[in-house]
């Protein structure tokens, strides 16, 4: 099968450091979302300074620097689906990036898990492709190896309650069928997304440090599917708290 044929060969043709340039004095932390709205919503309340811009086809993507905590950090948006959020990341690790925290919207196949509800994944069930193209083959990846305990603090202090378990990663999002849930579900699976596997795989390859935590989004242990807070204005403020605990934990580790 083709996603069996892994090759661990460390130099592609095309590699990210023939296209970006590393930043003098890039932020030692990046954080990112995937949401358009949350993110415009975070970035207004800094006075934010642009420093370098993503290129893909689907236009510019600009990457800032804001300070919080008075520590420097990078803030940029990320796009839905492995393939362009693997890329991009590439791209801003050739520019300096060494740390990202990542956080997201996901499906919860647990109805227990309550909307806006935190989720610390502890691995990814890789039902996609991009991860297979950084790591041996194999059903699961371990996610989130630093930084979890960090996090779990913040959380305590910030009196926000979370779960912990794995995620399922996948690349079709149209075909989230009842039969897969059910599947997925008796793999351990709580939640569903489409990066982190990847994500997890791109940094691992690159010797880099990566945590992504979720907000708990669309529920798919119902008999029919219940949006709950899918939409990117959908208790918009409650997010935004949310991104502020990335912010926090960035400021930590730095």
């Amino acid at each position: 099968m083709l996603l069996e044929e892994f090759d661990p060969e460390r130099r592609a043709i095309i590699e990210p450091d023939m296209l970006e340039s590393r930043i003098e004095g890039f932020p030692e932390v990046t954080v990112s979302c995937f949401s358009r709205e949350l993110f415009l919503s975070v970035l207004a309340q800094f006075d934010a300074r642009q420093i370098a811009t993503l290129q893909s086809a689907v236009g510019p993507n600009p990457v800032y620097e804001i300070e919080y905590s008075g520590k420097k950090i990078a803030l940029f948006q990320s796009f839905v689906g492995e393939p362009l959020c693997v890329a991009e990341y590439e791209d801003l690790m050739a520019m300096g990036s060494r740390r990202l925290i990542l956080l997201g919207n996901c499906g919860v196949l647990d109805k227990n898990i309550e909307d806006c509800g935190i989720i610390i994944p502890t691995a990814a069930l890789r039902d996609e492709g991009t991860s297979y193209h950084y790591a041996e083959p194999a059903d699961i990846i371990k996610v989130n190896k630093k930084y979890r305990e960090e996090f779990k603090k913040v959380l305590d202090e910030s009196g926000y309650p979370y779960v912990e378990g794995i995620t399922w990663t996948t690349d079709a999002c149209y075909r989230e069928t009842r039969d897969k849930v059910n599947r997925r579900r008796e793999r351990g699976a709580i939640c569903v997304e489409m990066e982190c596997a990847g994500m997890q795989a791109v940094c691992d390859f690159r010797g880099t440090e990566f945590f992504q935590f979720f907000y708990a989004g669309d529920n798919l242990d119902h008999s029919s599917w219940e949006p709950r807070s899918l939409g990117g204005n959908v208790r918009l403020d409650d997010k935004t708290k949310i991104m502020f605990l990335a912010l926090e934990l960035a400021a930590r580790i730095i």
